[in-house]
């Protein structure tokens, strides 16, 4: 019997090990694999842009920036310098995970007792009073002077060229392109819609103040953002706005290197940022998840689901009640995490019937505004560090307004906050909003894999989906984020949405169960768009994949081959 069972668990050992790089019936897209670097970005222009920085011997951290930089150059309807960035970085030779969160802060003076003398009572999604002091500039700095080794000058040199010379649009571009309801926003259409028009796919989009703009930061660097001639143009117009923003808010910023949290997931650690951001609420979903033998229970299968929707609902009502700016209310993190409170929850979860109501019963009080509107890519060199990044403007473009003569629109972030006092998440001076953008990393033994999928309030649920989309069922991660998902944007009832490749057969039984199922398109971008990048130390190879739902590619690095000389 022993012999039997010391073969039945080396079958099983190898097994998974086998799964852990299987494609999955329907993978559509083969994995990148190779010994070089890669980056996978949403749009192909942010990639090739990171892949030339590696061929120029940058690493992970430089490629990052120069990707994301073309991002909000090609995308400026999802992030740019207006917003926000938070990342991961590992470093290889360390063997260590950094964490870094630059999401700004409010200026100084605004707070709910001066909204309140204003007759103001709930803040407009796009105005004035949702911009904070944008961070992505200032994270590029963290980022690039801890771990990059080339200037600004080179790393942005691609985004300048193509905000100076023009891109023609992709595919996604034109779709997402033009938001009505920003229309009227100060220098939204004379930036964006060149000719009082959207431009459609192929068109040829300049943006020629965004290339001055990065110039400046590329020659005076960060303080060109935070204490200089962009600084007073920026300040200047936000006054004009009717905002409370001053020079010192700018110029006292600074990002905030963190330590990851984490928690084990079936012998996988898993690493998210800790609060002000969500991250914390895929942890814990995940935590719930694991009571539970979701391998047994089938991929996508309805009890799969079932658990995977009840553990969502429990786990974001914990996030929403708890998490807000750590700097101004101390965070429960080791209580929220403990695999004993997974426990208490997951008893909540019947596999045969859906929660329309979850505790804590205060949540309907979630925010009035929902932005989903993130980029998302990683990055790995050829000596295996990784770069997890995400940046946002939170919904759209933000809102929408651009100073004169700068090229981008200013993000919308602080939509999220409450204008209750007393809560975790109350607005208040110089405070971060809770954050939906969340980058994440997972490891086991040898292997190290950086991923995310963006979009909102989905990001912590598409987070688990992947994971449980490898670990579960031994996907590789071109076949996990190719997978059909389910979102669940609002904080109570029994609604969800699910993509139609999901089997009309299982969310006719999550019907019966009580679900509201709402189906999506094929690929919807409603359940985000995600990329991930893997290492295998163990035979320093890589691997990497990219979401089929955005007009993004994993590239990979080329190697620096000579032509050999012909023998005579």
């Amino acid at each position: 019997m022993k012999i039997l069972a010391a073969v039945l668990a080396l079958m099983v050992s190898s097994s998974l090990a086998a799964q852990r790089f299987s494609s999955a019936p329907g993978q559509a897209r083969s994995m990148v694999v190779t010994k070089l670097g890669i980056v996978a970005a949403p749009q192909f222009l942010a990639s090739q842009a990171g892949v030339h920085i590696l061929e120029e011997g940058g690493n992970a951290a430089d490629a990052a920036i120069a990707a994301n930089a073309v991002m909000g150059v090609v995308e400026p309807y999802v992030n740019g310098i207006g917003g926000d960035l938070f990342a991961l970085y590992y470093d290889a030779k360390a063997g260590k995970l950094y964490g870094l969160n630059s999401s700004g802060w409010t200026p100084k003076a605004l707070t709910i007792d001066y909204l309140k003398a204003r007759g103001i009572d709930h803040i407009d999604p796009i105005g004035v009073e949702t911009i904070d002091v944008p961070g992505t500039v200032a994270g590029w700095d963290a980022l690039r002077s801890r771990f990059g080794t080339l200037p600004f000058t080179k790393l942005l040199a691609p985004a300048i060229y193509y905000a100076q010379n023009g891109f023609p649009l992709a595919e996604k571009n034109a779709r997402w392109w033009m938001d009505a309801k920003l229309l009227r926003q100060p220098g939204y259409k004379e930036t964006f819609l060149p000719n009082g028009t959207a431009p459609a796919l192929g068109d040829d989009f300049q943006n020629t103040a965004l290339a001055n703009s990065l110039r400046t930061v590329a020659q005076e660097g960060r303080d060109a953002f935070y204490n200089g001639t962009l600084t007073t143009t920026m300040v200047n117009f936000l006054r004009t706005q009717g905002g409370t923003h001053t020079l010192e808010d700018f110029r006292d910023f600074q990002p905030e290197w963190v330590d990851p949290i984490s928690t084990t997931y079936r012998g996988w650690t898993v690493y998210e940022l800790p609060p002000n951001g969500q991250g914390i609420a895929a942890l814990s979903m995940l935590n719930i998840m694991e009571q539970f033998d979701l391998g047994h229970y089938g991929h996508n299968s309805a009890d799969a689901l079932q658990v995977m929707i009840e553990a969502k609902k429990l786990a974001y009502a914990d996030m929403y009640n708890y998490v807000g700016d750590p700097r101004f209310t101390p965070m429960p993190v080791k209580q929220m995490l403990s695999k004993e409170l997974a426990k208490r929850r997951s008893a909540l979860i019947r596999i045969d019937k859906a929660m329309c109501q979850v505790a804590p019963s205060n949540i309907e009080r979630m925010l009035s505004a929902h932005g989903n509107s993130t980029i998302y890519l990683s990055v790995i060199d050829k000596d295996g560090n990784i770069a997890s990044l995400i940046q946002s403007n939170f919904g759209g473009y933000g809102t929408g307004m651009v100073a004169p003569g700068l090229g981008f629109s200013f993000h919308n972030r602080g939509a999220g906050f409450q204008l209750t006092p007393g809560l975790p998440n109350s607005l208040a001076g110089h405070k971060r909003p809770l954050h939906t953008i969340i980058p994440a990393f997972m490891e086991k033994n040898n292997i190290h894999i950086g991923f995310g999928i963006m979009g909102g309030w989905n990001q912590a649920q598409a987070h688990a989906q992947f994971v449980a989309n490898v670990v579960d069922y031994g996907m590789n991660v071109q076949a996990a984020l190719e997978q059909a998902r389910f979102t669940k944007p609002s904080f109570q009832g029994c609604d969800v949405k699910m993509e139609e490749t999901i089997p009309i057969a299982v969310r006719a039984e999550l019907t019966k169960r009580g679900h509201r199922v709402e189906v999506l398109e094929p690929f919807s971008f409603d359940v985000g768009q995600g990329e991930a990048v893997v290492r295998d130390m163990a035979r320093s190879v890589n691997f990497a994949g990219a979401d089929p739902r955005s007009d993004g590619e994993a590239i990979p690095e080329e190697p620096n081959a000579q032509p050999t000389q012909s023998k005579e």
